[in-house]
């Protein structure tokens, strides 16, 4: 996977977790509500929402490390067959140097004197 491959999956797990947070939070807000000036309860919608956006981050910050290391092995295994592709064709190149000197080697024999 190319650099630009890791940074949008950089990009797209800050964006869920910054979503998840602010979901999380108008829910812990909306829970607060009710005007009847029980400040128990409304402390309680907060504390529960903040408890849910903790989880959420939490839960993002996973699933953005999961990917993260998914690119990066990704990654690897790209270079990894890169390297072998490589590989493979010095050794053909090679073989067909040798092929050459040799036809070269049996040509000059022929026209020796």
């Amino acid at each position: 996977m190319s650099q630009d491959g890791l940074e949008r999956h950089h990009h797209r797990a800050k964006a869920i977790v910054v979503v998840l947070t602010i979901g999380l939070g108008a829910v812990a807000w909306s829970g607060c509500g009710g005007g009847n000036g029980d400040t128990t309860g409304a402390q309680e919608g907060v504390e529960r929402g903040l408890e849910e956006a903790k989880k959420g981050i939490e839960k993002g910050r996973s699933e953005a490390e999961k990917g993260l290391r998914k690119a990066r092995e990704e990654a690897r295994k790209g270079f990894e067959q890169g390297k072998e592709q490589a590989k493979k064709g010095i050794e053909k190149g090679v073989k067909e140097a040798e092929k050459g000197v040799q036809k070269a080697q049996e040509e000059a024999e022929g026209y020796s004197p």
